[in-house]
């Protein structure tokens, strides 16, 4: 039986059309989101770090609030515990995470609140400096969100349009979860003079 083409030729339409489904650009943006997730994973591990100096610091002046001392370390513990690898970004896994966070967070706010108590507290500069460094950090946090949501967008788009759709789930793409706002968060805070 006579070939219709030369194997060569066979091979470099195989490969042009594996270039033309798309499959390179899931790639690249399967890595994008892989990039920014590893970012959030650092923004957070830098609180992790800053809030284990502000507990520190704390416990030096507020020896008697032991029981929310205790609650910001069990919950940055148990923060830390809470792993999502880059390739289990589903919705479940965001969620999870997020809710760890969401525990250290709300533990950590009833630590600043109770240091309002403290006034020799309120003037350490060491504490102040924590303090601040903190509230940058949050906006990290914030700002690496953010970009991993977008890289989320973007990924998520990719997959699910024509004719990527096709190929994508050939080659193990998934859609992958984003971060979502904290319950209770569209509700305006109330402040009162």
């Amino acid at each position: 039986m006579k070939r219709l083409l030369p194997l060569p030729l066979y091979a470099l339409l195989i490969s042009l059309l594996f270039s033309s489904c798309g499959y390179n650009t899931m790639v690249t943006q399967q890595e994008a989101v892989d990039g920014e997730w590893a970012q959030v994973n650092a923004a957070y591990q830098q609180r992790n770090d800053l809030i284990g100096n502000l507990v520190e610091t704390v416990k030096g002046y507020a020896n008697f609030e032991q029981e929310t001392l205790i609650k910001v370390t069990e919950a940055r513990a148990s923060a830390t515990q809470v792993k999502v690898d880059a390739s289990q970004l589903t919705e479940e896994g965001i969620q999870k995470y997020q809710a760890a966070q969401g525990q250290l967070t709300s533990a950590l706010s009833k630590l600043l609140s109770i240091t309002e108590n403290y006034p020799n507290l309120k003037a350490d500069q060491g504490f102040s400096d924590l303090r601040a460094e903190l509230s940058g950090q949050e906006n990290r946090i914030l700002v690496a969100r953010r970009k991993f949501n977008d890289a989320v967008k973007e990924y998520n788009t990719t997959i699910q349009t024509f004719p990527n759709n096709m190929m994508s789930g050939m080659f193990g793409f998934k859609k992958k979860g984003y971060f979502e706002a904290e319950a209770g968060a569209e509700k305006a805070v109330k402040v009162k003079f």
